[in-house]
């Protein structure tokens, strides 16, 4: 049975170092899933989440134009960041999930770990079910290559990106 996002109540948001000292975070105010929620085995389940690239956001316009640019994430060319979740494992501390994330037309396997909580019946005669995982990726995999040399050693924007996500989907009635 198909599930739906409830935007209200679900983020994606990533996080970065700059210069190798401070953490840079942002969110993504535009994105979509299509799931297919096995309700009797979690394993079965599988999904799409569509992110609107161009919608990243981290507080300064400046930084999320250069973001948005050849750059990094080439939103002109890229419009879009896929994520194809191929199966959730559940394990003892939650669950794990895989899938395929499409950056850039670059696509590697990437896993998060996580939990599903749910499913839960609403006041309004549906059913929710949440999801919660992290991650953590290398830019460079992506082909996200842009950086600057520091003259005192290290580079401008760390390669290693944490990912969250917190979904809230709802099954009509």
């Amino acid at each position: 049975m198909a599930w739906q996002l409830d935007p209200t109540h679900s983020s994606i948001s990533f996080s970065g170092k700059h210069m190798l000292v401070a953490t840079v975070r942002g969110h993504f105010r535009s994105w979509q899933v299509d799931a297919d929620v096995d309700e009797t085995n979690l394993a079965n389940s599988k999904g799409t989440v569509r992110i609107d690239a161009t919608s990243l956001d981290t507080g300064v316009e400046q930084r999320d134009n250069h973001l948005r640019s050849t750059d990094f994430f080439d939103t002109e060319h890229h419009p879009q960041i896929l994520f194809q979740v191929k199966r959730i494992e559940p394990n003892s501390h939650g669950a794990r999930l895989v899938g395929d994330l499409t950056i850039r037309g670059i696509t590697r396997e990437v896993t998060m770990d996580g939990e599903v909580d749910g499913p839960i019946d609403d006041p309004w005669g549906g059913k929710r079910i949440g999801l919660s995982a992290e991650g953590k990726l290398n830019r460079k995999d992506w082909g996200l290559d842009w950086n600057v040399p520091l003259s005192a050693g290290g580079i401008l924007v760390g390669e290693q990106i944490k990912i969250t996500i917190d979904a809230e989907l709802v099954k009509a009635a």
